[in-house]
């Protein structure tokens, strides 16, 4: 059996957008599932759109997710060199074989002259295409003989163009299934630029074949481009490689592929890590694991309801028949909900160490406790930034209070009087009973438990969400809580007649 070989191969032209993200990660959990080799080329051959630092950023966004290639620029391997601009040479000998074979041929054509010929076409409300319908026609090798095309090489700018021929051409999608393709649909593609890189087509296609990949798992913007690839290795006399074309990630509303202006608008990040000044995933608090887990879910389903996983585990389900044809809406309120998720089981150590920034103002304030306070909020913190509102509690008294909830109680109580009571009941008792003796207070005082702990939580938070009211009292301490109960006391008094 052979074993497979899948790669990741992103352009360095800006930061690695989630979209992107997933494919790498859809790419790494079908190798690591069949115990394959996954590696990283970095495909760098478009100089005009090249981003400075990018292929750092695509190494740090995959290291942060736990995406480890086995073969890549910073580990090498069998197969380099990893990036495009490092294998010209290669590129060029393998032009040349298609040259010789009649597969591709040298065009002169002007950039002027090929935007007139545009022009016309669209007078007439057509599109023009270089194919074989007009190629006989313009300024190429295809009528030259070998002396005069060696003598125009020197002397004029040109690119290569793959001879395209009439016909039908069929590929295979491992999702879609079979692909027919009307050769008259395309045109002749470039593939070598007059620059003298390789276009995509005709490097990730000579670099597949030569760095053995045996399969190919990329977006499906790239399924209009698969007959052009299958007639390329057709023409080297090549195996392809089988395909895989992963549906999109969508807006979370309206129609359309997710993009940074829907993001902008909707108030989440598309990038897993900062870029400039643009916060990403983990800026936000969100665990590597939480991240992953929910990118594995925008077009892949287990088979069964359970959501939540380790990276392990998704390599275990990991199966294409799990993948969705269909497009998959991104959701950041689930995307959140599965962070949470993962949050709500992390304990302090693995926190702090992903998040040191989030941790300093709890351990100031409670040297030796905060390791329990964290277990106590740990539940309610969907990302890693709502940690400071959580334990806000245990650092200051309410400014506020839920003042219709208070009016509520009070129409049905006096609630002047039943802080009062429980006033005593702390000062008296000793906070780690201090369940039990409320329980104690409700029967004696006949007052209704369930007001006994609203009212507690109001004194304590201003209102009545928040984690474990009892134990957040043990910690913050009996000064405090009389202290809180007494501010309570007097607001009712000083706001409800």
């Amino acid at each position: 059996m052979i074993k497979e070989r899948v790669r990741f191969a992103p352009s360095p032209t800006g930061p690695l957008h989630i979209g992107g993200l997933r494919t790498a990660l859809f790419n790494y959990l079908y190798t690591k599932n069949v115990e394959g080799t996954f590696i990283l080329r970095i495909e760098d051959t478009d100089r005009k759109r090249f981003v400075k630092d990018s292929e750092k950023y695509i190494e740090e966004a995959l290291s942060w997710c736990g995406i480890v290639p086995d073969e890549s620029p910073a580990l090498g391997g069998d197969y380099g060199p990893y990036r495009q601009s490092e294998r010209i040479d290669l590129y060029r000998e393998k032009i040349k074989i298609l040259i010789e074979s009649n597969n591709a041929y040298y065009a002169f054509d002007s950039s002027e002259k090929l935007g007139e010929l545009r022009k016309n076409e669209e007078g007439k409300g057509l599109i023009f295409k270089y194919d074989y319908s007009v190629r006989e026609t313009l300024d190429n090798s295809l009528s030259m003989s070998d002396k005069d095309i060696s003598e125009r090489i020197k002397t004029s700018p040109y690119v290569i163009r793959l001879k395209v021929n009439a016909g039908e051409t069929t590929s295979n999608d491992l999702l879609r299934g079979y692909v027919n393709v009307d050769n008259s649909v395309l045109d002749d593609k470039i593939l070598i630029k007059a620059d003298g890189f390789p276009t995509y087509h005709f490097a990730n296609v000579v670099d597949d074949y030569l760095m053995k990949i045996t399969t190919v798992i990329r977006g499906e913007e790239w399924l209009p481009s698969l007959a052009v690839h299958s007639l390329i290795y057709k023409a080297f006399g090549w195996q392809e490689p089988s395909y895989l074309h992963l549906p999109l990630i969508l807006k979370p509303f309206g129609k359309g592929k997710l993009s940074k202006r829907d993001g902008t608008k909707g108030g989440f990040p598309v990038f897993p890590l900062v870029w400039e000044k643009e916060k990403g995933f983990k800026d936000l608090g969100f665990l590597k694991i939480g991240m992953v887990n929910y990118l594995a879910l925008l077009g892949w389903n287990p088979g069964n309801n359970n959501e939540l996983f380790s990276i392990k585990e998704l390599i275990k389900y990991f199966k294409i028949e799990g993948l969705q044809k269909g497009g998959a809406k991104f959701d950041f309120e689930k995307a959140k909900w599965v962070n949470q998720q993962h949050l709500s089981k992390i304990n302090f150590e693995d926190f702090e160490r992903e998040f040191p920034g989030n941790v300093m103002s709890l351990k100031q304030n409670y040297p030796s406790k905060y390791e329990e306070v964290f277990l106590l909020v740990r539940e309610r913190i969907k990302l890693a930034d709502d940690l400071g509102n959580e334990i806000n509690l245990f650092i200051s008294d309410p400014r506020d209070y839920d003042q219709k909830t208070l009016n509520k109680l009070h129409a049905k109580a006096d609630i002047e009087a039943v802080v009062g009571e429980i006033e005593s009941v702390v000062k008296e008792k000793n906070l780690n009973s201090l369940k039990e003796n409320l329980n104690v207070l409700s029967d004696d005082k006949n007052i209704n438990f369930g007001l006994i702990m609203q009212l507690l939580r109001l004194a304590l938070v201003g209102k009545l969400s928040g984690p474990d009211i009892i134990k957040a009292s043990i910690i913050i301490e009996k000064d405090v809580t009389l202290r809180r109960l007494a501010n309570l006391k007097n607001h009712i008094k000083n706001s409800i007649s």
